[in-house]
């Protein structure tokens, strides 16, 4: 798998690698600078290593070297962790998501023709909604209204959580491993509030909370963002049922998300 990316990119293995369902990686030093070497084995992966070379180092990791399968990008090495801010300092950790989604969602150029759009992102919630009913039909239902009227579209990250956003040191905190998507930019935030942990997200006042200090931090509308928390919750139970797993702690999130909405 890295052989020869290690060959043509002139890059030493710098660590064990990580093999995925979805990607391998390998930590590597090009020139002696730490870097990271992603190579791909599904098109999600593929498409994600078009829009982390597009976003060009403006709030995510810069990439250094690409090809159709694979990218060679500079590689965080400080210990710090956001979901460790997180358990300290939980509000200080959403503004950070915010501030590096803010760059993300920045106009710049044309965007890949790659890009997955949101109405197709949702078919799982659409078809556990049909097969499950339940939550995940509210979810859905809440989904169609929000996919029906999106407004703000911008290029999106897709997956952002704590353990997607890391310390670059002098480089701040930036993004990795996108999903490609385009859609209402609301979307993006929806998934902060399921992490870091199962833990932290059912503590009680906790979403009340972090839905105030992001649509702050983000200038969103309340109201509007718990609604793509639920839809996004359902979404995210519909994949891990796709996946053999169990869904209780997304449907916990929906139905929370789905009481704030409606008081």
């Amino acid at each position: 798998m890295f052989g020869d990316y290690l060959k043509r990119w002139e890059l030493a293995p710098d660590g064990e690698p990580i093999i995925t369902r979805t990607s391998g990686l390998l930590p590597v030093r090009s020139g002696g600078v730490p870097a990271m070497l992603k190579v791909a084995r599904i098109d999600e992966e593929r498409i994600g290593g078009l829009l982390m070379q597009w976003w060009g180092g403006h709030g995510a990791a810069r990439v250094m070297a690409r090809d159709k399968n694979a990218i060679l990008m500079e590689r965080a090495v400080t210990g710090a962790s956001l979901a460790d801010l997180a358990r300290n300092r939980d509000d200080d950790a959403s503004r950070i998501i915010c501030t590096v989604l803010a760059q993300l969602h920045t106009p710049r150029g044309h965007p890949p023709a790659t890009l997955v759009a949101l109405t197709e992102w949702f078919e799982p919630l659409r078809a556990a909604a049909e097969a499950r009913g339940g939550l995940f039909r509210i979810a859905a239902s809440t989904a169609s209204d929000l996919l029906s009227t999106q407004q703000d579209i911008v290029v999106l990250h897709g997956d952002i959580h704590h353990r997607n956003i890391l310390n670059f040191g002098s480089r701040g905190w930036l993004a990795i491993d996108p999903k490609g998507l385009i859609g209402e930019r609301y979307f993006d935030y929806a998934n902060i509030f399921c992490n870091p942990d199962h833990e932290m997200a059912k503590m009680p006042g906790r979403l009340s909370r972090q839905v105030r200090v992001v649509a702050k931090a983000a200038h969103l509308e309340c109201h509007r963002l718990l609604a793509w928390i639920v839809a996004w919750a359902g979404l995210s139970a519909a994949f891990l049922v796709d996946d053999g797993l169990l869904p209780n702690a997304e449907l916990a999130m929906a139905e929370r998300a789905a009481a704030e909405l409606n008081r």
